[in-house]
Order: structure tokens, then sequence, then C-alpha cells
């Protein structure tokens, strides 16, 4: 375990440990149902404060995505905590008032947060698609630039030329049902770079008029696609 992590679990033991042990000495040990419901929910609050980076999603935006989930699970946690302190000392007789008022608290509180990570994975799934989409254009373009100045042949670098124009030029939106025929273009682009650098123009000519039509293929089923 890193330190940092240690420090962590140190730093978020403290609330439980001062709660406790003041609850303890000021209360004692013996104490009626509706006080026992109060004192679960106010750690179960806790809990969840606690647990809500392992439920934040790993993306760009992940720390926005932390900041809002994190200030839910806060406000859960003030409120729970605030009523479960003035059901403790009311210490009524019967548990149904402060169970049900912890569990429509911990009800709405279920609705917020799922409605809210459901929503982040919503936006981290379309941000992961469009860096995705954004990639494959980017390097497929950039691969061929540099190809592009590694060719001395000025037949095969117009060849070439036609291939980086039509990816240059292809729309940055892409499909799930495209991926395969993206990988397989940047592949052959991968190829054509060792043919560029073994000097077998006829491979290299070969290759362009391959890629050439697998980019416009591409390109056509996106419209076909109405992307």
């Amino acid at each position: 375990m890193k330190k940092t992590d240690v420090l962590w679990l140190i730093m978020e033991t403290i609330f439980l440990v001062i709660f406790n042990v003041v609850f303890f000495l000021l209360a004692g040990f013996e104490h009626s149902a509706s006080v026992w419901i109060s004192y679960v929910f106010i750690h179960l609050a806790y809990a969840m404060l606690v647990i809500t980076p392992i439920l934040v999603r790993k993306s760009k935006g992940s720390w926005l995505f932390g900041a809002t989930i994190y200030s839910i699970s806060f406000v859960y946690f003030a409120i729970a905590f605030i009523v479960g302190i003035v059901f403790i000392f009311i210490d009524a007789e019967s548990i149904n008032v402060p169970l049900v008022t912890q569990l429509i608290i911990a009800g709405l509180y279920g609705i917020i947060l799922i409605a809210n990570l459901i929503a982040n994975e919503k936006t981290a799934d379309a941000e992961e698609k469009r860096q995705y989409e954004i990639v494959y254009v980017k390097n497929a373009a950039v691969k061929l630039k540099n190809i592009l100045d590694n060719i001395d042949d000025k037949a095969t670098k117009k060849q070439v030329e036609k291939v980086y124009d039509a990816v240059n030029s292809s729309p940055v939106k892409s499909h799930s049902s495209l991926a395969q025929l993206e990988n397989d273009i940047l592949q052959s682009i991968n190829e054509l770079e060792d043919a560029v650098d073994t000097e077998n123009n006829e491979k290299v000519v070969s290759l362009a008029t391959s890629l050439l039509k697998a980019v416009n293929d591409r390109n056509m089923q996106l419209k076909t696609l109405n992307i």
C-alpha cells in the first residue's frame, strides 16, 4: 500500500474514531432501537462518502464527475448526520419515525446518485468515442505526412498524396460498425511505411491504391449511416 493511501485511510478513520469515542463516552452503551438506527445510518452515510471516489469512472472529465458525485455524497452525509444526531437526542421509543426518515433520505440520495452516475457514464462514453474518432484521422494523417516526406519518386509520391488528401479530408466522426475497417486502414498505413523504408515503390503504389479505396469506402459508409 502506498504512503498516500495509508494517509488517506488514517484521515478517513478520524471521524469514525472521534464520533464513536464521543458517542459512547457521553451516551454509554445502553440505547433504544431508535438510537441504534440513527447510529447505523450515520455510519452508512459516511461509508458512502468514503467510497465515492471508487464510483467515479476514470476518464478525461473524471475530476468533474468526481466533484459532482462527491458533493452529492457529502450533502447526504451532512443531512443524515444532523438528522441522526437529532433522533439520538430525542431517543424515541418507536423506531418508525427515525427509520422512515432515514430511509427516505437514503432513498433520495440513492436515486440522485444513480441518476448522476448514469449521466456520467454516458458522458464518459461520448468522450471516449470522440477521442477515438479524433485519434483515427489525426494519427492516420500524421503517419501519411511522415511517409510522404520519405518518398523521392514523384509518381509514387503522387499516389500516396491521394491517400493523404482523402484521409485528411475525412469526417472526424465515426461509428462502431466501422471500427474494424479503420483499424485495417491504420494497419495498412504501417505496412505502407515499411514499404517506403525498403524503397519498394511497386508495393507502395499497390498499398496506396488499396488504401485509397478503403478510405473512400469508410467515408461512403459514414454517409449512408447519416453521421
